[in-house]
Formats: C-alpha cells, structure tokens, sequence
C-alpha cells in the first residue's frame, strides 16, 4: 500500500506543477477570466480520461477467464515497469526546459486565440498522469493480489500532493523542485525494479521460465520478507530473503541498464 500511495502522492504532484505553471501564467493576461475556463475544462477532461482507462481495464479483467487474467495482470506489471522508467528519463530530459517549453506553448496559442488548444494541452498533460497513475495501480494491486487497499490511498495520496504542492510553491524555502524530483526519482527507479522481478517471480511461478536456481542464500535473520521492515523493502526494492538466480540476475540487469543510461544521458 506505501508504494501505492507514493505514486499517487508522485503523480498527482506533478499534475498540480503542470496545472499551476498554466494558473500563473493566465493570471497575468488580461484574457484570464476566458483561458481559465479552458483550464479547468482541460482538467476535467484529462480525469475524464483516465477514468475511461480504468473503466476499460477493469471490464477487460472482469470478461477474462483465470488463466488469461494472471497473463493480463502481469503485462499490466512490466507496462507499469517500463512508464515508470520512461517517466524518469522524460523528466531528466525536459525538466529544465519543461516551463519554458509549455509556456511558451501556451504564448503561441493565445495569440491565435486557440482557447481549445490550450484545453487539448492540459487534458493530455493531467491525462497522461492520471493513466499512469491509473496503470501502475493496476500494476500494484496485481502484485499484491488485490486492489481493495488501494482505493484508500486516492484521497490521502492526492492531499499529500497538495501539501506538497505547497510546500514547493514557498520558494524553496521549505522544499525545492530539485529535489523533489530527485529523490522521487530515485524511489521510482526502485520500485520499476520491484515491479520487474515481481513479474519474472510470477512467470516462474506460471512455469513459464525457471529460476534456475531457487534458492541462492538466505538473510532471515538480517531481515526478513515477510516481516513489517523487511516486507516495505521488498515491494519497494524487489528484495528478498530468499533470492532465486533468475530474479538477481534480472535485477542486476536492470540497474546496469539504468545506470548506463543515466551515465550516458548525463554525458550528453
């Protein structure tokens, strides 16, 4: 459930910085009273959107039969894998530039007086958000084997991000966009190789791959899985106490990849 919460509170922050870029700059218009009602219609559109995303997943789940729904449940695992990876890249891409770029959007669009433009803008920023948040909650709940968790982290999560919102727009003074960003990417680069591994355990456990060996070492007694500690770890890092080969192995793959390309990316 804290990872869970922790997308939500991510996600829905983020939203709110791209909500509030737009706020502040049709605020200094003498046109603002109109662009505002564009606004929040794109907003509105946008959780529109991603309540249709999670309409349509949960009617597919529930016109499957067992055997294929374990397949969908851990497509729906790698998918939240990879989002939340792109995710992490976009942001270290455009994150400088992320303002500018959409203000100066926007600038382009209200001399031309295309209102409907700017609501397109917001519904697919808050949109793509909100369907991620829609997907790696699916993604969780397939991972712990249930979803009715889940639903209490919506409110909290979305008034941690307020709070956070807040927090950020004193200047700094309490918490900065910086680092935000960083040590949220950090968790979520954790939790893509949580989700990844939980993937790889669920296809060895449809027999669809081999561990190959299923029990490499055991650290109980440092800290244990199962145990309150040890179980927040492991959903967050894709630890455990008793590692098979396979997953390790992915594992170290996986942040080789990641470290790479952060390195490479970095460089250019």
């Amino acid at each position: 459930m804290g990872n869970a919460l922790f997308i939500v509170w991510r996600e829905s922050a983020e939203a709110m910085l791209v909500v509030g870029i737009l706020y502040a700059w049709l605020k200094r218009r003498s046109d603002a009273t109109i662009g505002m009602r564009y606004l929040w219609g794109g907003v509105a559109a946008g959780i529109g959107l991603a309540l249709a995303l999670a309409g349509a997943m949960l009617g597919v789940a529930s016109v499957l039969p067992e055997s294929a729904l374990d397949y969908f449940q851990l497509a729906m695992m790698f998918i939240a894998a990879g989002l939340i990876v792109q995710m992490v890249f976009w942001m270290r891409r455009h994150g400088r530039t992320f303002k500018k770029e959409l203000e100066a959007g926007m600038q382009e669009k209200a001399a031309r007086a295309n209102w409907w433009g700017l609501l397109f803008v917001v519904a697919l920023a808050v949109g793509r958000e909100s369907a991620e948040t829609v997907v790696f909650l699916y993604g969780l709940s397939a991972e712990q084997h249930g979803a009715s968790r889940l639903l209490f982290v919506l409110p909290v999560g979305i008034a941690l991000a307020l709070l956070t919102f807040w927090a950020l727009q004193q200047g700094g003074r309490i918490l900065s966009w910086r680092a935000f960003f960083r040590v949220s990417e950090i968790l979520l680069l954790l939790l893509a190789g949580a989700l990844l591994i939980s993937g790889v355990e669920k296809l060895i456990a449809l027999g669809q791959l081999s561990p190959v060996v299923d029990q490499l070492s055991d650290s109980t007694p440092l800290l244990d899985d199962s145990g309150r500690v040890g179980g927040i770890v492991a959903a967050l890092t894709g630890y455990r106490a008793h590692p098979a080969l396979l997953p390790l192995v992915v594992l170290v793959a996986y942040w080789a990849i990641v470290a790479y390309a952060l390195r490479r990316q970095r460089s250019r």
